[in-house]
């Protein structure tokens, strides 16, 4: 299946243990992918140092019989001209056969030394669509049965069934002759005595005096008590007198 034409998703993760070129400050590195035409630069990392993070994606049309992509890492300078940090080459041939490749690229500097590492991220959908149109994406037939299907027998109605289909209950004794029976003593039927007739409405009382019949009269005030004597020889009178 060619592969001219057909999309490659690209994210560019960050990098790892990048050379430095600053000798002061923090450098600011950036990422530079090439592929044919295709040209495709990430943002600054400010103070990134030897270690930055990008996490940017981006698209690139495929073409047949250019199967890797060439990627430079950069220091941004506001002075003087950007510095050259490293560069490598990605091989596609992972992700064009199995659709799918996270693996980390070593980067060399001018003169063939480490100068640290890119992680990208390639997905490309060809490959599932390629191994569809291999297999032919046909789904499995059901498994046919050996049995031939047996013809369900034709409805019959059924008539709901009627009283006389079922026995009558057997009846139970009463339980009043039940017990006559085990105790003569008693009989069969009990009768209460009446209560005997009450008149309506009751015969009336004797109407009450009022107001009631008067006290006899008491002499107001009353007569005083009997006078009280003082113990001794003397008689009631006050002062005594003298010895």
């Amino acid at each position: 299946m060619s592969i001219q034409g057909q999309l490659l998703d690209v994210t560019v993760v960050g990098c790892s243990r990048l050379k430095d070129t600053e000798w002061i400050s923090r450098q600011d590195p950036y990422v530079c992918l090439e592929y044919a035409n295709t040209k495709f630069r990430t943002r600054t990392c400010t103070d990134g140092g030897k270690n930055p993070t990008f996490q940017e994606k981006t698209v690139i049309p495929l073409i047949e019989g250019l199967r890797e992509i060439s990627v430079a890492v950069w220091n941004s300078n506001t002075i003087t001209f950007d510095s050259f940090i490293g560069s490598g080459r990605i091989q596609l041939q992972k992700v064009l056969s199995q659709g799918y490749d996270d693996s980390s690229w070593t980067l060399q500097t001018k003169s063939g030394k480490f100068a640290g590492e890119v992680k990208l991220i390639l997905h490309f959908a060809g490959t599932h669509q390629q191994q569809q149109q291999q297999h032919g994406h046909q789904q499995p037939k059901p498994p046919e049965s050996n049995h031939p299907m047996s013809t369900p027998p034709p409805y019959m109605h059924m008539a709901p069934p009627t009283s006389s289909s079922y026995a009558p209950p057997p009846a139970y004794p009463s339980p009043m002759n039940a017990y006559s029976a085990t105790n003569p003593a008693y009989s069969s039927t009990y009768l209460p005595a009446p209560y005997p007739s009450s008149t309506y409405p009751p015969p009336a009382y004797p109407p009450a005096a009022y107001p009631p019949t008067a006290y006899p009269s008491q002499p107001y005030p009353p007569a005083p008590a009997n006078p009280y004597h003082a113990p001794g020889p003397h008689s009631g009178i006050y002062p005594p007198p003298p010895y």
